[in-house]
């Protein structure tokens, strides 16, 4: 590593939370530039039998923040989320929806993830989520930052 070059880390791992275990989120794939998941329709209903809004708006913040904090924990530090939009296009009431979180740019300071959420069965477009995390200067509780040697 060349002097005055930052130290880079092992990338985090992704760890879920609570909400995205009684969702039942299974991860499918997991790096900065591209996170998959998928969550079951479900248990994740509203009372009209449609998988819920607030349910597709919860999985696409999980799946970019998560990318995000991929990307954040190459330089020691860990991301956090300033700006979220959601377009709901259609619905679903049963099988699995897949999240898929897109880099749209990956800074010291700030990264875009864009996250299409699809019909697993049908392939039907239902949500396009967008997400902005700022990088900062604080570390991801109980993770070990481990430097990457050259």
């Amino acid at each position: 590593m060349s002097q005055g070059s930052p130290v880079r880390y092992h990338p985090w791992t992704i760890t879920l939370g609570e909400l995205d275990e009684r969702m039942g989120i299974e991860i499918v794939e997991q790096s900065a530039h591209r996170v998959v998941a998928r969550m079951p329709v479900a248990g994740n209903r509203q009372s009209h039998g449609l998988l819920h809004g607030g349910a597709s708006l919860a999985l696409g913040e999980a799946v970019g923040s998560w990318a995000a904090v991929i990307h954040a924990s190459t330089y020691g530090k860990v991301a956090v989320g300033v700006d979220a939009s959601g377009t709901h296009h259609a619905s679903a009431r049963d099988g699995w929806v897949r999240a898929t979180a897109t880099a749209i740019h990956l800074g010291r300071t700030l990264t875009s993830h864009e996250v299409i959420i699809e019909h697993e069965q049908t392939g039907a477009r239902l949500c396009t989520f967008r997400i902005t995390n700022a990088v900062i200067d604080r570390k991801i509780p109980g993770f070990e930052y481990v430097p990457v040697s050259d």
